[in-house]
Parts: C-alpha cells; sequence; structure tokens
C-alpha cells in the first residue's frame, strides 16, 4: 500500500520522473522528514524519488532550446519550479547523509546512490 502511494505522489510532483510541478519543492521537506524517519516503510523509494526530483531538468531544457524566441518567456515560472525542487533535494543534505550512514543497507545503499546524484547535478545557472 505504500510503495502505491509513493507512486502516486511521484505522478503527482514529478510526472514520469522527469518533469516537477509547482508543488513539488513545498513537498521535499516532507519527503525528507519520512526519509529521516525510522518507522518509515519504503524509505528507498522515496530517495529514489529525492533522486528524480534533483536531476529533473526538462523545463530548463526546453527553456533553453527556445532562446532567443518569442516562447522564451513562457518557461519561467516552470524553470523557477525546477530550481526551487533542487535546492530542496540540497537543503536536506544532512537528512540523505544521516541514512547513508544507516547499518541497514537497505537504507544506507538507495541513500548513498542520492548523494552521488546530488553531487553530480550541479545547481542550475542563475537567469
Amino acid at each position: 500500500m505504500a510503495r502505491i502511494a509513493i507512486d502516486d505522489l511521484g505522478d503527482a510532483i514529478c510526472a514520469l520522473g522527469l518533469v516537477v510541478g509547482e508543488a513539488t519543492a513545498p513537498t521535499v521537506p516532507f519527503l525528507l522528514e519520512l526519509v529521516g524517519s525510522p518507522h518509515v516503510a519504503c524509505g528507498a523509494e522515496l530517495l529514489d524519488l529525492l533522486g528524480d526530483i534533483c536531476r529533473t531538468d526538462q523545463w530548463h531544457t526546453a527553456a533553453a532550446a527556445t532562446r532567443d524566441r518569442k516562447h522564451d518567456a513562457s518557461y519561467q515560472q516552470q524553470t523557477g519550479w525546477e530550481t526551487a525542487a533542487r535546492t530542496a533535494v540540497y537543503a536536506g543534505r544532512s537528512v540523505i547523509e544521516g541514512v547513508a550512514s544507516s547499518v541497514r543497507p537497505e537504507e544506507a545503499a538507495p541513500a548513498r546512490k542520492l548523494l552521488q546524484v546530488m553531487d553530480d547535478t550541479l545547481p542550475f545557472p542563475e537567469p
């Protein structure tokens, strides 16, 4: 049941694991709180969702493709959502590091994977 709920939430805040929406950034602190709780099932799935959110750059890519065209300004709001979502994931680094140091490999391995994603994914450039 928890996995289905996480899948549904993922579809709502990071569609197809690629596209974030307005509600994504405000949801990230809640996801981090769940990840940091020792009694939450499906922590690995939550960490995977956070990784998807961190990697997402579809709006920035679309904006870059339309640069110097009349549609360029139409992506300004969406790129802001993406920037805020990635920043929110970065803000939870200490929580993720705590989970990565767990003695339980089913928790530690996905957390270490997310930390690697965070290290490999640069912040978005300033507009």
